[in-house]
């Protein structure tokens, strides 16, 4: 039945949920309050995410996913869970139905961390689960061609982890998976005010200093960020003015490593996939693919053009969703026809 089938891209800082025929229906923060005492869930989503930073010790606000794993199975259950219900009673999906799901995957994960995902979506009614690797959905997403005969690169720079794949008809050549994406941003910047102004400063803070003054190059124009926090030495509020010129250098740690693991794989790549590579560049995708003079860099680091995808950071919830009408063919296993689904739960 239209409209049933859904995809959901399961990452370290949001769950997207892509509905068959109406598109992208749910992009919250994959985060969950709990009470401490009780583990009882008080907020999922946006009002969790809200509470980051500013509770009581009697509340708790956790990540289910940490560095594009699973790190607490029952919390990412019953977010998942959470969000297909609100499908059902938002009439988006026909309620006695349950929904088959693509899920995508980081692509150098092991075993159990494979089936920890799969699980904590086939336990939230769903009925039949398949999975996409994460650089071929962020592939599909930026409106790649998979299915042809000819070498593309995806780097899909998330929140927890950096996937990056040379794909060649619908499935993964050669792949590598890196725990260094937006939040090693992050703790670099905090790692930096406390070493050079004494001062503390939360994840939420450093992430917006990111966003407004952030990156791996330096600007035409400079621009000042204020970030405020806790003096460490008075314990008393205290701010200061950071400008974006001297975040550049401490920034540049996860770029060197993201660069260095491109690099690394480019020189295991086939001759005739890198040659396609070279002519039509490297896709950028995900939320941190937008971190000012990141693209640039690596460019500059692999002599070769990087484009960041439009709408990078929901490719891979776009990918996902584009897979779905090849659930059907993934059952049948036609011989002849290229499927980027990479298994069936």
């Amino acid at each position: 039945m239209l409209g049933t089938d859904i995809a959901i891209d399961l990452g370290t800082y949001a769950i997207k949920v892509y509905v068959e025929g109406k598109g992208m229906v749910v992009n919250e923060p994959a985060v969950v309050a709990v009470r401490a005492t009780t583990d009882e869930v008080l907020a999922i989503g946006s009002k969790a995410f809200e509470m980051l930073g500013r509770t009581s010790d009697k509340v708790k606000v956790i990540h289910p996913l940490t560095m594009g794993v699973i790190s607490n199975f029952e919390l990412a259950r019953y977010m998942v869970n959470y969000y297909i219900q609100q499908l059902g009673d938002s009439k988006i999906m026909h309620t006695h139905i349950m929904p088959r799901a693509v899920v995508s995957l980081p692509c150098q994960i092991t075993g159990v961390e494979r089936r920890a995902i799969v699980n904590s979506v086939s336990r939230a009614r769903v009925r039949r689960v398949y999975s996409i690797d994460e650089p071929v959905a962020a592939a599909m997403g930026a409106g790649v061609d998979v299915a042809n005969p000819h070498g593309s690169l995806v780097i899909d720079v998330g929140a927890g982890a950096t996937d990056m794949g040379v794909i060649s008809l619908g499935g993964l050549s050669i792949a590598r998976s890196i725990k260094t994406a937006g939040f090693a941003f992050d703790q670099a910047i905090i790692r930096y005010v406390r070493n050079k102004y004494d001062l503390i400063i939360g994840d939420r803070m450093a992430e917006s200093c990111k966003v407004a003054a952030g990156g791996v190059m330096e600007r035409a124009e400079p621009l000042t960020c204020r970030i405020k926090g806790r003096d460490a030495d008075t314990g008393l509020p205290a701010w200061v003015d950071v400008t974006s010129e001297e975040l550049v250098t401490p920034m540049l740690d996860p770029a060197v490593d993201i660069a260095r693991v491109l690099q690394e794989m480019l020189e295991k790549t086939p001759p005739e996939l890198l040659g396609d590579i070279y002519v039509d560049g490297i896709v950028m995708t995900g939320g941190s693919a937008k971190l000012y003079g990141l693209s640039q860099y690596i460019a500059d680091k692999v002599k070769m053009p990087v484009h960041v995808a439009e709408d990078s950071d929901i490719c891979v919830a776009l990918g996902a969703g584009k897979a779905i009408k090849y659930m059907d063919d993934a059952e049948n296993k036609e011989y002849g026809v290229i499927n980027p689904l990479s298994a069936v739960y």
